[in-house]
């Protein structure tokens, strides 16, 4: 009897220690945000929203400033999406084999090597893409833009060079959270197809995949998540300039536009930083938002 009555009290002391750290979770989201929105609302008084979000051209330091925005939130999102395109199948597919086909001493093998790459400073990628990659987009650069008198140049900085290096930093995330979710797949299922006659192919991406949709998806949101905030990499391999998001074009992402110039920054300069930080958490609440009503319908899918 006083087995269970313990019981009972630890199971009450572990519900109230969860939901206090739960409280904290949301807390410390809601204070992030409050800051961020009371800092950079008056941006948006001041210089209207519209004015902000649709306008072209970013001098902020000119006698006649102007913040414009507009091509850094689609060289941010144009860049998330190149970065998730290239990084979120290879991340997948690279948990296929660790958790379906490696034998085990290949996979401890790779998996020692992902691990090895999520451990690397961002600022590490950084510099390894401006001195590895950086001279191989210029020479890429110089063959398709030779003779071009209106094209310029940008020594490797540009779009793709922040696309391919955003991609090899998502891998681990993507790796890590797709094999959990593969492995998590009962035995029962991939048995199961087997037995109707299913090749060991057909069974893991006609039944375990789909099965472990739900961490895959996962999986890509936490990637996309870290595209879309990380700064330090490709504040080093972007160029840094405000312009169209073009391939071989110097740009800057959102994150970039505010480790870049929050050091100098005063009164209205400051206040629409904050705005840029604002715009991108609200970019990475609706990618949350729309994961988990992907998820939601999936699953409404599958009960049917």
């Amino acid at each position: 009897m006083s087995k269970r009555k313990y019981r009972k009290q630890a199971e009450a002391a572990a519900r109230v220690i969860f939901g206090v750290c739960a409280f904290f979770a949301v807390l410390a989201v809601g204070a992030i945000f409050l800051y961020m929105l009371v800092n950079g609302i008056p941006a948006i008084r001041h210089l209207g929203l519209k004015n902000i979000l649709f306008g072209t051209v970013w001098k902020p330091v000119a006698e006649n400033p102007e913040y414009g925005i507009l091509y850094i939130i689609l060289t941010s999102l144009l860049g998330t999406v190149l970065a998730a395109l290239a990084g979120v199948p290879i991340g997948v597919l690279t948990a296929v084999y660790l958790a379906e086909v490696a034998e085990p001493g290949r996979a401890v093998l790779v998996r020692d090597a992902v691990e090895v790459l999520a451990g690397i400073p961002s600022v590490i990628y950084g510099l390894l893409g401006v001195y590895l990659l950086g001279p191989a987009m210029y020479r890429l650069e110089r063959k398709i833009f030779a003779g071009s008198r209106t094209h310029q140049f940008t020594g490797g900085a540009n779009l793709l060079s922040a696309v391919l290096v955003l991609a090899v930093m998502i891998l681990p995330t993507v790796i890590h959270v797709s094999e959990s979710s593969i492995r998590g797949v009962p035995r029962e299922i991939r048995e199961a197809s087997m037995a109707l006659g299913a090749s060991r192919i057909q069974t893991i991406f006609r039944s375990v995949l789909p099965s472990a949709r739900p961490g895959i998806v996962t999986a890509a949101v936490l990637g996309v998540g870290r595209a879309m905030g990380e700064a330090m990499a490709i504040t080093l391999v972007s160029g840094g300039c405000v312009n169209f998001p073009l391939p071989f074009g110097s740009v800057r992402f959102l994150t970039t536009a505010i480790v870049s110039e929050m050091g100098y920054a005063q009164g209205i300069h400051r206040e629409v930083l904050f705005t840029i930080g604002l715009v991108l958490f609200g970019f990475i609440m609706l990618v949350n938002v729309a994961a988990n009503h992907i998820l939601r319908v999936g699953g409404e899918g599958q009960g049917e």
